[in-house]
């Protein structure tokens, strides 16, 4: 939980760059995630405050399992290979049903995935060598 929770906190950082580099709403993404729990509100206020527990939820989630998962060597880029996959699973089957979703330009969010595998994988590997150390 603490690697998802790590991860939460940074992986959004390359669509928001993005978004501020190419002068479009850095808030996009995450209303995006809020239309998922409320599909129907166009309000920003709502969506933002929906998309919180979503993302939260969403990042703890897959930090559990990541942290079965990733292969003790070379957790980073077993990190970045399962970023792409949560972005399949996310962006390709899930959101693809939700317009906002869709509406995202694909190369940051498959980069804000990416940032979150390798971010999960990075913490994994240093608690992993933490408890190693006496």
């Amino acid at each position: 939980m603490a690697a998802g929770a790590v991860a939460a906190a940074v992986s959004g950082a390359p669509s928001t760059l993005w978004a501020l580099a190419t002068g479009d709403d850095p808030l996009e993404a995450t209303l995006a995630a809020g239309s998922l729990v409320l599909p129907g509100e166009t309000r920003r206020g709502p969506l933002a405050a929906a998309a919180v527990p979503v993302h939260v939820a969403l990042s703890l989630s897959w930090g559990v399992v990541l942290a079965r998962l990733l292969p003790r060597e070379r957790p980073v880029a077993g990190g970045v290979l399962a970023g792409l996959a949560i972005a399949a699973v996310d962006l390709g089957v899930v959101g693809r049903r939700f317009p906002r979703v869709r509406a995202l330009p694909i190369l940051p969010q498959l980069a804000d995935h990416i940032a979150y595998g390798a971010t999960v994988g990075l913490v994994l590997a240093r608690r992993r060598r933490a408890i190693i150390r006496p």
